[in-house]
């Protein structure tokens, strides 16, 4: 029986040819079948670009593994590391080369398991360990955000590197080993915002009650000169029911709904004509039962026409730059028909108090029909549902080339609150 190879490509780092030493043995089971018995060794038949004995593996080359005497094909290959990430690598049409398409981390042991078939069809096997030599300094630092914890569906993953990254190969480096897993499955990329900082979303929201597991296989791996990854701790999040509240400006109410169902309607006022509140899909950054509101603090001068002091309860913010849903007593008689604050979203006491109750950071409050400006995708919060998925492949150095420049936005300054 003549029996074609098994194509499987692995996911992981590096190459190495080492050699094995054992004589093939022979094959067959009670039956006679060569398919019917344990799998030959097949010391003889494969090689790896490794060195022999304790020697180190250079982690800067590529994993090869060749098929030697023309008596045999490999059929299947796997690398692993002591954490079980898995190296990615190609194996040839005709079964007679294997080689790795990702890095080899520094200082690591791999096993490597190689699965072959002779002439005859018979099955052999070959596993074998090497470790790659250590680099003196693992200098990527990789921090994750959130912090772990229950968010809303439209809560983005953060990466903030500790070194700047411009070179596209080096940032394609980095998106291969920071891993986003969720439960549901969902589609979704990572974006550079700039040159330290990676934002991770699904095409469409996240899944609601989701389980989202966040990790890095950098560690030892060489992203560019000199620059190597280190240990990165994990992140686990989850999401609760999809809460999306729509602030209408042209109708002065906001509308939430839990999981597509309406829940609630509330009146409402938005930015005035000069302070319009922002178009476009913002998502709850923090929740304060109390603040206090000036007007000074966004560059209205003390004294002037619009100036205002004023405490603000069930402050639910949504932009850096001082946007809340919060609750303004003061303005209960143009809510619902006129809009008269300086940007914010202002409802009654009781109504601010349940929307403040009602959501978690990480929900969505979406604003349409305003005459403001659209929300910014960056910088000003997480604006990030503002691009559409194809604008947003292309931050993606594997998708779509990372930012034109190498820069990205410049992240806005955290300002105070506007009423």
């Amino acid at each position: 029986m003549n029996h074609k190879p098994r194509f499987r490509t692995v996911l992981g780092c590096t190459v190495l040819v080492l050699s094995f030493g054992a004589a093939a043995t022979g094959c067959g089971g009670p039956d006679g079948h060569p398919l019917s018995g344990k799998p030959y060794d097949a010391a003889d038949q494969v090689s790896l670009n490794a060195p022999k004995g304790d020697a180190k593996a250079n982690p800067d080359k590529p994993l090869e593994i060749v098929a030697k005497g023309g008596d045999a094909r490999i059929t299947d290959v796997t690398v692993t590391d002591g954490s079980g990430h898995h190296l990615a690598g190609e194996l040839a049409a005709d079964g007679a080369r294997w080689h790795s398409t990702a890095p080899l981390a520094a200082g690591a042991r791999y096993t490597v398991k190689v699965s072959t078939e002779d002439d005859d069809g018979a099955p052999g096997s070959r596993t074998l360990d090497f470790e790659t030599s250590r680099v003196k300094q693992r200098n990527l630092a990789v921090k994750f955000g959130p912090k772990a914890g229950k968010y809303g569906v439209g809560q983005p993953i953060t990466a903030e590197l500790g070194t700047p990254v411009k070179d596209k190969e080096a940032r394609a480096v980095v998106e291969r080993g920071l891993k986003v897993r969720s439960s549901p499955a969902v589609e979704g990329a990572w974006h550079w915002v700039d040159d330290k900082t990676l934002h991770f979303r699904p095409r469409e929201y996240w899944p609601a009650n989701a389980s989202v597991n966040v990790s890095s296989t950098l560690d030892g791996i060489k992203v560019g000169d000199k620059l190597y990854g280190g240990p990165v701790k994990p992140l686990k999040i989850s999401t609760g029911d999809r809460l999306e509240a729509i602030a209408d400006a042209g109708t002065h109410h906001m509308t939430v709904m839990r999981n597509g169902e309406e829940i609630k309607t509330v009146p409402v006022t938005t930015g005035k004509p000069g302070f319009s509140t922002r178009n476009g899909i913002k998502v709850v950054l923090e929740k304060q039962s109390f603040v206090r509101m000036r007007g000074t603090s966004v560059g209205i001068a003390a004294g002037s026409s619009e100036s205002y002091d004023l405490p603000v309860h069930y402050a639910t913010r949504v932009t850096w730059s001082g946007e809340y849903v919060h609750a303004a007593p003061w303005s209960v008689g143009s809510q619902g028909s006129a809009n008269v604050s300086h940007g914010c979203v202002g409802m009654s006491t009781d109504n601010a108090q349940w929307f403040f109750d009602t959501v978690r950071e990480g929900d969505i409050v979406r604003v349409v029909n305003s005459e403001g400006e659209d929300m910014d995708p960056f910088g000003n919060g997480f604006g990030d549902w503002n691009l559409d998925w194809n604008e947003w492949r292309q931050g993606s150095a594997l998708l779509g080339g990372g930012t034109k420049d190498g820069s990205g936005p410049v992240e806005a300054a955290r300002l105070r609150p506007q009423v």
